[in-house]
């Protein structure tokens, strides 16, 4: 086995494709246990929040190793495996490369289009009902509180009121966003 993978010009296939997927494993490894930040003789792969998304982009370590990894297999395989000639392996091994980045790519963003912020702007709340959860005192004299359903989500808003004191329990509808983000409600019909 050991023949097969250093003798003649596999060498040249077989030290990207090792290292390669040892690296790779390794910073993946690390990232899953929230360690991507981690200085494996990298040059700033993650910003101050430990944001794991730098570490994957196109010119990055991971990337590099991606490319390693693929190409050395690739060249590898088709050498010693389908017995092809030294230039048709190393396109075929460039070819794998650049599909293992691609690969990454894909599956990388796939992973970031599941992320959510949670976060629900104030202004989604107009027009909709919610109760009265503190006493919202009569003609803007002062504020109370509302629980209002957005998104599946209960949410509590502070609220005024330009008709009379709403009492706690009362349903009430969202007239207005206001600027200082509170709510002005009235009673539900």
């Amino acid at each position: 086995m050991i023949d097969l993978l250093f003798t003649g010009s596999a060498v040249w296939f077989t030290i990207p494709a090792l290292v390669g997927t040892v690296v790779f494993a390794l910073r993946l490894g690390l990232m899953l246990v929230g360690g991507g930040g981690a200085d494996l003789g990298d040059v700033d792969i993650s910003d101050a929040h430990g944001d794991p998304g730098k570490a994957f982009e196109v010119l990055s370590i991971q990337s590099a190793t991606a490319f390693a990894m693929g190409f050395g297999w690739a060249g590898l395989a088709s050498l010693k495996g389908f017995g092809w000639s030294m230039p048709t392996s190393l396109l075929l091994a460039a070819v794998g490369g650049a599909a293992m980045v691609w690969l990454l790519a894909v599956l990388l963003k796939g992973m970031y289009d599941l992320e959510a912020s949670g976060n629900v702007a104030i202004g989604h709340a107009l027009g909709h009902e919610g109760d009265v959860y503190l006493t919202v005192p009569a003609r803007g004299a002062g504020r109370g509180q509302v629980r209002v359903v957005l998104d599946q989500r209960q949410r509590t808003y502070t609220a005024t009121t330009e008709g009379e004191e709403l009492p706690t329990g009362t349903r009430v509808r969202v007239t207005r966003v206001n600027e200082d983000n509170t709510l002005t409600v009235a009673r539900a019909d």
